[in-house]
């Protein structure tokens, strides 16, 4: 090929991102040689910048994806490159990340480069579109992100982000992170109790404000519920003592000992149910992203409880 004439590229490299692979580039006709000539860049194996100069954050992104040769939706950005697409404000900036993330199948015989991490994933997820790039979703970003960091402080920041942000709920987190096996580690295992923490607080703003803005009955808060002069039997987030309803939000995440947690749940709710109590559990999802339906629920059980049987009396005191 005659290299002072014009490749058959001019469509391409006037558009954005100016970054392709040596294989589309020989779909265009364009071999390794021919782009060897042009003053165009290598900026990862097969994978070239069609412009002199440094690679936008965009470009970069597009470069790391080609790298990673995605077919079909198989690679994805991840790790604190994919959290600073979701607009989180405690990820450093695209360009000031020295290693983008990549998140490809187990199978994929891929290595890293200095500007591209390979994160394998034996079950990849169902990416988001952000900005037209396929990214993971934000709790297995979140992971991703969390087994590069030493920082408590840092992790703690992205961590509370998301859940305070509305990204995703503390459960879906936790999870993430319970099969990362970095639950091990005391700076990640502080900051997902200040997480779960936060998580809580948050979910019982959103059942007062469930209450309040859909005209339920009052209930009495945070409150221990015991029969008189006998045994605990565990306390709830909301309770109507005339109708004996109790809401309790279900914030159980898997982690260590969580299935001796969940056993002791369900004994404290076929107890109460014993005695006559309709038990609600509200996830803190549903009560973010379903409130109205959450708030019909809670007034149809109180409304049934004029078709039961009176429950026996019970002590209730505050928590």
């Amino acid at each position: 090929m005659n290299h002072n004439a014009p490749l058959p590229l001019a469509h391409l490299t006037g558009s954005r991102p100016r970054v392709l692979s040596l294989a589309q580039l020989r779909e265009h006709g364009v071999s390794a040689s021919d782009a060897a000539a042009r003053p165009w860049q290598e900026i990862l194996p097969g994978v070239f910048l069609l412009h002199p100069g440094a690679a936008t954050s965009e470009e970069r992104l597009h470069a790391a994806l080609l790298y990673a040769g995605r077919r079909g939706g198989e690679a994805m950005i991840t790790g604190l490159a994919a959290l600073a697409l979701y607009r989180f404000g405690s990820a450093p900036a695209l360009l000031s990340l020295a290693q983008i993330d990549v998140l490809v199948p187990h199978t994929r015989r891929l290595r890293s480069v200095d500007s591209v991490r390979i994160v394998r994933t034996h079950t990849p997820p169902r990416p988001q579109e952000v900005t037209g790039l396929p990214v993971a979703p934000v709790a297995r970003a979140l992971a991703d992100a969390v087994a590069r960091l030493s920082d408590a402080a840092a992790v703690r920041r992205l961590l509370s982000e998301a859940v305070r942000g509305g990204h995703c709920e503390p459960a879906a987190v936790v999870r993430e992170l319970t099969v990362a096996r970095l639950l091990n580690r005391p700076h990640v295992v502080d900051a997902v109790e200040s997480l779960l923490a936060e998580g809580r607080a948050i979910a019982e703003d959103r059942l007062y404000q469930l209450v309040r803005g859909y005209a339920l009955p009052e209930p009495v808060w945070n409150v221990d519920l015991r029969l008189p002069g006998g045994p605990h039997l565990g306390g709830v987030d909301a309770f109507w003592p005339e109708q004996a309803v109790a809401v309790e939000i279900d914030t159980r995440a898997p982690r260590q000992g969580e299935d001796e947690k969940f056993s002791e749940a369900v004994r404290k709710r076929e107890t109460l149910e014993r005695l006559g109590v309709t038990v609600l559990h509200i996830t803190p999802r549903k009560l973010r992203d379903w409130p109205e339906q959450q708030a019909a629920v809670v007034r149809t059980a109180l409304t049934a409880s004029a078709d039961r049987e009176a429950g026996a009396y019970l002590v209730v005191l505050p928590r």
